[in-house]
């Protein structure tokens, strides 16, 4: 990350890291967001990971077991930002909701409904099915309409 906020910088001078030496660090063709492309940094590491997003990120994505694990991760978060000095509702958060979502879809709109209620902006999920059987299943058991309901 430092050195991609380097190349973004403008600044394409020499890197010294402690990994990592580089002459140049050059980004052709320059980003067109400015000051930087948004940056997501996901994961499960509360001490490495996290960290990383009170450091850099702007929004996190989380893997969403279960919504008491994703407030602690939070929780987590938060303490991290006070350390960093970074205002911890500048980063937008998001889940990997792991549950199947048409399996049971009350439990589904349930969970993320919670996970609403801890300030996460955007779930995903993943297929459990053929991609366009999955979608359109989504869309007959009102799954998509349920959820904008949260918004």
């Amino acid at each position: 990350m430092q050195i991609c906020r380097q190349m973004w910088s403008g600044n394409n001078g020499r890197f010294d890291g402690r990994h990592y030496q580089l002459a140049e660090t050059l980004n052709v063709p320059a980003p067109i967001s400015r000051p930087h492309p948004p940056i997501m940094i996901g994961g499960r590491g509360e001490r490495k990971t996290l960290r990383l997003v009170a450091r850099y990120a702007d929004a996190c994505n989380l893997f969403g077991n279960s919504p008491a694990e994703v407030a602690h991760k939070l929780d987590v978060l938060r303490g991290h930002c006070a350390d960093e000095g970074r205002d911890y509702d500048s980063i937008e958060k998001t889940v990997l909701v792991m549950r199947p979502p048409l399996a049971d879809v009350d439990a589904y709109v349930a969970e993320v409904t919670e996970y609403a209620a801890l300030g996460v902006a955007e779930v995903q999920t993943m297929p459990d099915r053929h991609t366009v059987d999955f979608a359109r299943q989504l869309a007959e058991q009102q799954v998509v309409a349920r959820l904008a309901e949260l918004a």
